[in-house]
């Protein structure tokens, strides 16, 4: 295959994507109302519209304790009852009152967040932590509004107080720390990158094997705004040529279309984008720790330690693999819940 059947083999991968996501945009502008029975949505500008910007963000003003790891959260403070039962937790019987709980979410994450072109709704991994959330409040994983955020309005949307949890993807460190709180950790990914193939000795191979390869050239690398990700390259592999977009399909998309050599970001993540683009492979070792907590409003300590005793539960009964498997075994192989560790306060 020449260059060009390459580019243009490699642009009907794109066609779907954009087209789904240009179909799901409009389904999610034509959900409506906390009184629908099933789980609603809302579109970006919905969910952010009484949110500062990212850029108004306060920076922070202090780091973690010196014997704390980013990852500690506060430890669960009561056993969990029979879901409806949350009388422990003042923050959360006041969402059981309100009737919803409201979630910040991605649509564009395949396997963690994003929705189905075909039915219509949001699914994948970070999705079932939180339905699994609000079954423990309500009795019931559809009293659930998801918002859909980008990455750079996860902590905006937690301060302004527009979601009561995120889960979108959020790695916990020192800094977030500073603005937010987290839970224990759900999930434990890694940054990698994910390159082109291109044909050598009548074989598909990388265009490039690691971070290190593609600071070396000088190509440049596509990241999210606000995340851990692009921090890192800038940190840690000044050589490469940074690309930050708002959200992962722009990444996607400028890769398509040669825009950017490459797309950094956690290995979960990646592997969703390669499955969209059979041009595309995720290669080199990990070289960031990306754990995954739920963001939570710093005004609501007690909601913390109540959505980490529902991630207990799910780690001892079953349902965090049954999650996992369905969602990423297939891409990351098999997987263990991660340990919580805990021995942060308020």
């Amino acid at each position: 295959m020449n260059d060009r059947g390459r580019s243009m083999s490699r642009l009907r991968p794109q066609f779907f994507t954009v087209a789904a996501l240009l179909a799901g945009a409009l389904a999610l502008s034509a959900c409506t109302g906390a009184s629908a029975p099933g789980p609603t949505v809302t579109t970006p500008s919905g969910a952010v519209a009484a949110a500062p910007s990212a850029a108004a963000t306060p920076a922070p003003t202090s780091t973690c304790p010196d014997h704390l790891s980013p990852e500690a959260s506060f430890a669960p403070d009561h056993p969990l009852g029979a879901p409806g039962d949350v009388s422990a937790w003042s923050s959360v019987a006041a969402i059981k009152k309100r009737g919803r709980l409201n979630v910040g979410v991605a649509s564009d994450i395949l396997q963690l967040g994003a929705r189905n072109p075909f039915s219509g709704t949001i699914q994948g991994f970070d999705i079932d932590i939180a339905r699994a959330i609000a079954k423990q409040i309500f009795n019931d994983p559809n009293r659930i509004t998801f918002k859909v955020i980008t990455a750079g309005s996860r902590i905006p949307s937690l301060q302004s107080g527009d979601v009561d949890i995120v889960a979108r993807a959020f790695t916990m460190n020192c800094d977030r720390w500073a603005q937010i709180d987290f839970s224990s950790v759900y999930l434990l990914a890694g940054q990698r990158v994910l390159v082109s193939k291109t044909v050598s000795n009548g074989k598909l191979v990388p265009s490039y094997h690691s971070i290190q390869e593609l600071a070396q050239a000088r190509k440049r690398v596509c990241a999210t705004t606000g995340s851990t990700s692009i921090d890192r390259l800038k940190r840690d592999f000044p050589g490469v040529i940074r690309v930050s977009v708002p959200v992962t399909t722009d990444c996607l998309a400028k890769f398509q279309e040669g825009q950017v050599d490459a797309i950094s970001g956690d290995d979960a993540i990646l592997a969703g984008l390669a499955a969209q683009d059979p041009y595309a492979v995720v290669v080199g070792p990990v070289f960031g720790p990306e754990p995954y907590g739920l963001g939570i409003a710093k005004a609501h300590p007690d909601l913390v330690r109540f959505v980490n005793a529902v991630l207990q539960q799910l780690r001892t009964d079953g349902q965090w693999e049954k999650s996992y498997d369905k969602w990423l075994t297939g891409a990351l192989g098999s997987a263990s819940p991660p340990t919580p560790l805990y021995g942060r306060v308020p």
